[in-house]
């Protein structure tokens, strides 16, 4: 049954599954859509549809936080089962239809349903597995993470090239009922937690999530609009800073706080944010800077990419995730997350070596660094947060575990994306510097060009031409070196901020605790 701490939220525990294995299957399932759906419409859409993948992704903000606490009162069942199967409808439904407003409307439905797998999956492993199995689950959590960067690639261009892009929804109409199926079998029968209902902080609940959807649209099109030069993100940013702000307040003086500040209030648990931070940096220039290159410099579509981002991230990435857990098992999470910072940091600095001749191998040393200081990193990073936590606090921990990490992604992607524009230009402008009409070496590469393309007037500006997009293309290149030396010293940073780090207390995550005989650790 769950109680109240006045001004520190619900205290709770459920029910431990008798099934633990089809509930893992269930949250690996739950991760696959995940990791695939939040990526698929940075692969799949150009620019001028960037507004559909907002508001595709979005809605998770706005439901995300919230999830773990309607899970302590209603039950995995009661929330994820008919999420799953009116996901599937959806998902059915969308590659039929042909209105902009219909598309808008069910896509930002589906960005909304999709908010609800990841933190409920969070809500599972606290709730509803033996203390053992946490490790794996959480482990299962983390997985997503490579997945997502990498598995649209792959998948994106499967479907696009070879079955159709409809079936980028209508796997979801396979997967979804498959998660509700296991879930039906497996997931303990639990009643609905009246006290806890009857003292709902739905203002709370609602300012955090209004915060959240406000600064996650203005940090997505913020780029795209020049940031504060356009009065929309202007407005977005600055209501939900007051909105964010208006949340903490009310957390202080309401008398059941759903989250409130002081689960996050501790040397250990800032630390540990901040590594979160460093890592959403380091992950993200890496990333933007081998899609953005191959794809933008060298013209490849996603299905050219995927052989790479399959053998260098998508299946490694569960040997790396297994690793991890056996180092965790023995070792403390620090360790862990400084060899995985110091895995993307060495990555990145192999990706600092790009010219214009890399084609997607090139950057195999880099991806496979990257996946796997991923893998170690986010997964120790989350195992320190909730080992430095009070496990029956996880309600209030889970809510502020969304925020960072989606906002934390969407805030490093967006700030890279400006960086990248920037430094391009900046490059452009270095290289045009010393061209004029009256340049020897700009006269030395047309003469060549002409014996190619002649010496009429059209073979002048073809030629001319020819030169700029040269530029160009190096600008680019440059810009995107850049952002791996960014990605490099964010990963620095986080191994400064990993230094000052202390033991995470006895607990059921810690290695000490992982090493008892199983009838100790039963609950």
């Amino acid at each position: 049954m769950t109680t109240f701490v006045r001004s520190f939220g619900p205290v709770t525990s459920g029910t431990t599954a008798a099934r633990p294995p089809l509930i893992v299957t269930a949250l690996l399932l739950a991760s696959f859509v995940v990791g695939f759906d939040t990526r698929v419409f940075v692969v799949g859409l150009p620019d001028e549809a960037s507004w559909l993948s907002t508001i595709a992704n979005a809605p998770q903000m706005l439901i995300a936080s919230a999830v773990a606490w309607l899970t302590t009162v209603f039950g995995v069942r009661r929330i994820m089962i008919p999420t799953a199967l009116v996901y599937a409808c959806v998902s059915l439904e969308i590659p039929l239809v042909n209105n902009c407003m219909s598309l808008f409307a069910l896509h930002a439905i589906r960005g909304l349903l999709l908010g609800v797998f990841i933190p409920a999956t969070l809500m599972v492993i606290f709730r509803n597995l033996d203390k053992r199995y946490w490790l794996i689950g959480i482990a299962i959590y983390a997985l997503r993470v490579p997945l997502s960067q990498n598995l649209g690639f792959v998948l994106v261009g499967f479907y696009g090239d070879d079955i159709g892009w409809q079936w980028m929804y209508w796997q979801d109409v396979i997967v979804a009922p498959m998660i509700a199926l296991l879930l039906f079998i497996a997931a303990p029968k639990e009643p609905i937690n009246v006290d806890l209902l009857e003292h709902a902080d739905w203002g709370g609940m609602l300012l955090l999530g209004s915060s959240m959807t406000m600064l996650y649209v203005g940090l997505d099109q913020g780029n795209r609009l020049d940031w504060f030069q356009s009065g929309t993100i202007a407005a977005l940013l600055t209501g939900g800073t007051i909105l964010a702000a208006g949340f903490l307040i009310n957390e202080s003086l309401v008398d059941h706080p759903w989250a409130h500040a002081s689960v996050i209030l501790s040397r250990n648990i800032g630390l540990g944010y901040a590594i979160i931070l460093c890592y959403a940096l380091s992950g993200a220039g890496a990333s933007i800077a081998t899609q953005g290159f191959l794809q933008n410099v060298v013209g490849l579509r996603p299905v050219a990419i995927s052989m790479l981002f399959l053998g260098g991230a998508v299946v490694p990435a569960f040997l790396f995730i297994t690793l991890a857990v056996m180092l965790l098992r023995r070792f403390d999470a620090r360790l862990c997350i400084v060899i995985g910072l110091t895995l993307m940091a060495l990555g990145s600095q192999f990706g600092s070596g790009l010219t214009p001749d890399w084609g997607p191998w090139n950057f195999y040393t880099s991806v496979i660094l990257h996946t796997a200081g991923q893998s170690f990193a986010f997964f120790a990073v989350i195992i320190y947060l909730v080992g430095n936590s009070d496990p029956a606090r996880s309600t209030s921990m889970s809510a502020y575990i969304q925020v960072v990490r989606l906002g934390g992604v969407e805030l490093a992607t967006s700030l890279l994306a400006t960086l990248q524009r920037h430094r391009e230009q900046y490059h452009s402008d270095i290289l045009n510097g010393p061209i004029s009409s009256a340049s020897k070496q700009l006269h030395i590469v047309v003469g060549k060009l002409q014996h190619v393309l002649g010496t009429s007037p059209k073979a002048q500006l073809e030629s001319l031409s020819l030169i700029a997009a040269r530029i160009r293309s190096q600008a680019s290149v440059l810009a995107y070196t850049d952002l791996f030396v960014f990605s490099f010293w964010a990963a620095i940073v986080g191994l400064v901020i990993a230094a000052i780090m202390v033991p995470m207390p006895y607990g059921p995550l810690h290695p000490q605790f992982q090493h008892q005989e199983p009838t100790e650790t039963k609950t």
